[in-house]
């Protein structure tokens, strides 16, 4: 199939099939920009309610600059990949510092900008700016290797090279715009990763993995990532209607964000096999302790945690002589409302929310 063919049925297919979400009947680079962000890593059921959020909130990219880092987090509380939203408050300042609050026009300027790589520069600059340029991301990989029956390995960097450079040759260099939605709505709607919906499809007269029955096979992606493993043991601390938590300051997940007191370990201990100041004067005080009966189990990109929660009722005694330990782990007490407006990690949102009224 030649390329021409591509982009007809292509944008023939769009015109029937074209999803109407906010981000589409717009040019405007900011709410572009805010809708690839926030959907990065993110299905669109659940990320519209964010974009509405945060456009409702943040209407121009001059307003999310005004914001502080810990408003973001908060409304960006549940999408998880926080450094996302760092990364959104960053750039978002140095589109107002740096060019008066009005985006860059060109590809090559957009990926200067923290936070913007290239899927995410060439959307903006397809779309908002009509710069023929691909805009390649795991969609795209998979529509045009199944297609075409591309045999590149998108898990390497030559793969990935190859991949787009064969992506840039199909751009429509008229409808840059409309191109680049249609062919990503195509993966997310008739090339899914799973069940793609080959009989009805517009392509099924043409498609390689469908004639050869390859569609699990394409794209190729090896060195597939090796989850890291670590081991969490939250101790929450309560005093009356008072729980204690600290801020996420170190260069690690959930930067930014709010957590009880933790112990760390490379394998599963029990309580009594740790070795932590902490738990030191919890045993001196005798403190009773309420341990959650089900570990959960956390997923991220490159780690998978495994977390316990254990609930004490501290008392005045214990909370005087723990003072120094406090200070030093930038331990603060917060109240009911306190701890609701904190921007936190869905993990801890989630135990509170088992919680209930404390």
């Amino acid at each position: 199939m030649n390329h021409v063919i591509f982009r007809k049925l292509l944008l023939a297919w769009y015109q029937s099939h074209r999803r109407l979400l906010p981000w589409r009947v717009t040019s405007d680079p900011y709410k572009i920009w805010l809708s690839e962000v926030i959907l990065q890593q993110t299905r669109v059921v659940q990320g519209l309610p964010y974009y509405e959020r945060f456009i409702a909130q943040y209407p121009s990219v001059t307003a999310l600059a005004s914001a502080t880092e810990q408003e973001i987090l908060r409304l960006w509380q549940g999408l998880g990949y926080y450094s996302r939203a760092r990364n959104l408050h960053h750039c978002a300042q140095t589109i107002v510092a740096q060019y008066n609050g009005i985006f860059p026009t060109s590809y090559r300027e957009l990926l200067t900008l923290k936070g913007i790589g290239p899927y995410t520069a060439a959307a903006i600059a397809a779309v908002s700016f009509k710069e023929v340029v691909a805009a390649v991301d795991g969609n795209v990989y998979r529509v045009l290797a199944r297609i075409f029956g591309l045999t590149y390995d998108i898990g390497t960097g030559k793969g990935r090279k190859q991949m787009h450079q064969f992506a840039t040759l199909l751009v429509d260099q008229i409808q840059p715009d409309i191109y680049s939605q249609a062919i990503m709505d195509f993966g997310a709607l008739q090339c899914t990763p799973v069940s793609p919906c080959c009989t009805p499809c517009v392509f099924n007269s043409y498609c390689i993995a469908f004639y050869t029955d390859r569609q699990k096979g394409l794209p190729i992606k090896t060195n597939k990532l090796n989850k890291r493993v670590r081991y969490f043991d939250y101790f929450v601390l309560q005093y009356n209607d008072l729980l204690y938590m600290k801020k996420r300051i170190e260069s690690d997940i959930w930067k930014g964000m709010y957590d009880f007191y933790l112990v760390e370990s490379k394998q599963r201990w029990a309580v009594d096999q740790m070795e932590d100041p902490l738990l030191y004067l919890v045993k001196k005080h005798r403190l009773s302790m309420v341990t959650a009966a089900k570990e959960a189990s956390h997923l991220l990109t490159h780690q998978k945690l495994l977390v316990k929660f254990h609930k004490l009722e501290v008392t005045a005694l214990f909370l005087q002589e723990a003072h120094a330990l406090f200070n030093h782990f930038s331990l603060a007490a917060f109240n009911r409302a306190e701890v609701e407006v904190l921007p936190k990690p869905i993990l801890i949102q989630n135990f509170l929310k088992k919680l209930g009224p404390f």
